[in-house]
């Protein structure tokens, strides 16, 4: 009886043992399974998915968040075939880079070329590649390489000025940090698989160097060094960075359609800025404006300076060719003027135009920043106003004119499509001595200034007895409200008419005031462009007042238009 017992004990305890076993088996499966599932789903995120997970601020400073993928095999292998890489590298760019440095040679140059060139021993290094969409057509493949050099090169130039004084300048101590972009387009069945090769400095991060002249000091000529580094600057940005690119054909083919082409204009209304920070000592500033798309001398445009003024009123109109706008900014420089010493920057502030909506104005305060590509540092130095409109080639028959008459079309703020002629505005640009017309945007403005809100107070008592004064800048035309006493928010329902000469050069300017018994206390100001009501043709909205503590504008502008010509 015993052994049966046993025997019975025995077999349920092996089959319990075995049914253990098989669940364990099973479990630790559906843990494998589960686990490969979760590896694979984070193989599968993206940088955005981890920082949905997980904020920024809770990561260690030494995790950086990069698309491009390391290459040390690439460098490895650089290194092996770089004195034949250099042989060939600085021939090329010696027959190349010649032509570009005569073509900005400066004026007190008579020659300027290359004596020797090789870019030393010390071969440069990839940090990184990525491998771009093309969201286009999907005929290409975009390669973006992220280099650094800071090599050993030996690289002298033989200038001679207009004086006949022959001078060897030695190009030391460079350093520099960009990243290219290659273009495999387009995608062909044929080996090599692409017919053309485009590439371009996508991004130039870091270039310094060094001049000197070989057995003297480059300082001692006065002018030669400042108008040299400008020389070499001016002609790798126009020559090489995006969205300028040099295109290789691999196979026979017409690639025209790769190269440089212009696809629109930008229309930059350079306002006002204000609570700049003052570079002066002695009174305030002196500030003006540099705008530009692409920081070429003759494509860059300059402000007119407003002395001693931190809140400057410019008001200026700026016109600018676009390549590519997907990748191009507006960017504005604000300086304080120092006469005949260098200008000292003020701050700097850039739009990406792939923000902006074609053929739609968009009206920016933008903060300035010490430094566009390193911003480190949080210091308030103001703010400046823009207006900016894009305007993609053949769009313009599409933008809506502020003139309501469907005889007229607006390419930009400034110009129409239809001269006397009946061409185009883009037509008669491209024709020699052929003549357009400007538009004068000539009407009434009403304004009608309804009511202020959370002004702040004035007198002891925690009143005030606000009034505002409108003016147009251009004529100088002024009416005022009447005062509404012991009020923090007035209602005033005045309407006022402006007959405006020239709309879209002129400004607006309301100024807010407490009514005192022997004189009036400033509060603050509003300064509006005619853009928007010529464009929209009436409007409502509120505004802030510049200069005080509290406090906004309600108001209501109404555009009667009455276009006229004038030739040019």
């Amino acid at each position: 009886m015993s052994f049966f017992l046993g025997l019975i004990m025995g077999l349920a305890f092996g089959v319990g043992l075995v049914i253990a076993f098989v669940h364990s088996e099973n479990y630790r499966s559906k843990r494998r399974s589960d686990l490969a599932a979760t590896i694979a789903a984070f193989a599968r995120m993206t940088v955005e998915d981890s920082r949905k997970i997980l904020p920024p601020e809770f990561y260690p400073s030494w995790v950086v968040f990069s698309q491009r993928q390391k290459l040390n095999w690439l460098n490895a292998e650089l290194t092996k075939i770089w004195p034949f890489v250099n042989e060939a590298a600085s021939e090329l760019i010696k027959t190349s880079v010649e032509p570009v440095l005569e073509q900005y040679r400066p004026v007190i140059l008579s020659s300027l070329k290359f004596s020797k060139l090789t870019l030393g021993t010390v071969a440069p290094q990839f940090t990184g590649i990525a491998i771009l969409e093309d969201g286009k057509d999907g005929k290409g493949i975009t390669m973006e390489l992220e280099l650094q050099y800071d090599g050993n090169p030996s690289i002298i130039l033989d200038i001679r000025t207009r004086l006949g004084v022959a001078l060897p300048v030695q190009v030391k101590n460079i350093a520099f940090t960009g990243v290219f972009r290659l273009i495999f387009k387009p995608l062909v069945e044929e080996f090599p698989c692409f017919g053309a090769v485009c590439y371009s400095l996508r991004e130039k991060k870091k270039l310094d160097f060094t001049l000197k002249i070989v057995g003297g000091d480059i300082s001692s000529i006065p002018g030669i060094s400042d108008a040299l580094e400008g020389t070499i600057r001016d002609a790798i940005e126009d020559s090489l960075i995006w969205p300028v690119r040099k295109v290789v054909p691999i196979l026979p083919g017409d690639y025209s359609d790769l190269e440089l082409k212009p696809v629109g204009t930008l229309e930059v209304k350079l306002v006002q800025a204000k609570d700049l920070t003052n570079k002066d000592v002695i009174g305030k500033s002196d500030p003006y404006a540099v705008v530009y798309v692409r920081p070429l001398r003759d494509r860059m445009k300059t402000s007119k300076v407003i002395n001693n003024q931190l809140n400057p009123i410019w008001n200026e109109h700026f016109e600018f060719v676009v390549e590519d706008a997907e990748t191009q900014h507006v960017v504005v420089k604000i300086y304080d003027d120092e006469g005949l010493q260098t200008s000292e920057l003020i701050g700097c502030a850039q739009v990406r135009l792939k923000e902006l909506q074609p053929g739609k104005v968009k009206d920016v305060w933008l903060n300035l920043v010490k430094d566009l590509e390193i911003q480190r540092d949080n210091k308030y130095r103001g703010q400046v106003h823009l207006e900016l409109l894009y305007i993609p080639y053949g769009m313009e028959n599409e933008i809506l004119n502020p003139f309501a008459n469907p005889n007229f079309s607006m390419t930009s703020l400034e110009k129409v499509i239809k001269s006397a002629d009946g061409l185009e505005v883009s037509e008669i640009d491209r024709t020699p001595n052929s003549k357009k017309r400007d538009v004068i945007v000539r009407g009434v403005l009403s304004v009608t200034v309804i009511s202020a809100e959370n002004l702040p107070a004035m007198d002891v008592m925690g009143k005030a007895d606000p009034f505002v004064v409108l003016q147009m800048k251009k004529t100088e035309t002024k009416n005022k409200t009447r005062v509404v006493n012991d009020s923090l928010n007035p209602a005033w329902n005045q309407t006022f008419d402006f007959v405006v000469e020239d709309g879209l050069h002129d400004m607006l300017i309301l100024e807010v005031y407490d009514h005192d018994t022997f004189g009036k206390d400033y509060i603050g100001r509003c300064i509006l462009t005619l853009t928007r009501v010529i464009l929209e043709g009436e409007y409502k909205d509120s505004f802030p007042l510049d200069g005080a503590k509290s406090g906004i504008l309600n108001l209501h502008l109404k555009w009667t238009p009455q276009p006229i010509y004038r030739d040019s």
